[in-house]
Formats: structure tokens, sequence, C-alpha cells
């Protein structure tokens, strides 16, 4: 039985990679040899140049968060600027409420 693909990111070259999953097994990146990041099968890479979207990615992955499939078919909300991390971030230490799950916030309340 084949195993489902999904991506997995070097944050130092900004590059994705579909690879099927095994959960014990790292993945290394083929151009820098560096430890890649499971990202999930809903992952979209941004471009290579886009240098912001790759700085809120690395926030995003660093915290935990993924891009896994859910039952309505995408992974949800992901902020993609930095600003909009920020906002999240600073809500998370006012209120205490776990990085991961501020970061996932479509609305801030």
């Amino acid at each position: 039985m084949a195993h489902a693909k999904t991506s997995y990111v070097c944050l130092s070259c900004r590059a994705s990679y579909k690879q099927p999953y095994d959960r014990t097994r790292q993945r290394t990146c083929p151009r820098c040899t560096e430890t890649m990041i499971h990202a999930g099968s809903a992952f979209a890479a941004p471009r290579r140049r886009d240098v912001a979207a790759w700085r809120a990615l690395t926030v995003l992955l660093n915290a935990g968060v993924g891009f896994h499939k859910s039952c309505c078919g995408g992974p949800g909300y992901r902020p993609r600027t930095l600003r909009d991390i920020r906002e999240r971030l600073l809500h998370a230490g006012r209120t205490g409420e776990p990085v991961a799950r501020a970061l996932v916030l479509r609305e801030l309340p």
C-alpha cells in the first residue's frame, strides 16, 4: 500500500518537497542537508523570492502550526503576513492563549 504524499519544508532553502509520509523517518533537504519540517498535505509553498511569506511561514511551522487537511478539505485559516502574525502573538501574550491556537484564529476577539 502506497503512503500518501505530504509536504516537507526546508526553511533555510525556502523549498518544499512532496514525499510519502513516514513518521518514523526524518527528512533532510537535498540542497543543504538540513532537517526538513513536516508541513502537511494541504501545504502550498510561497514563491522562493517572497521573503515575507517565508518569514511568516517560519513562525507558523516553528510554533507547531501545520497545514493538514480537515473534514472540510483544507487546513483552515493561516495568517499570511507578518502583521497578522504579530497581532495574534500579542493576543496570545495578553490572554495566555497558546501561541499555536492564537495563530490560527481568523478573527481576533
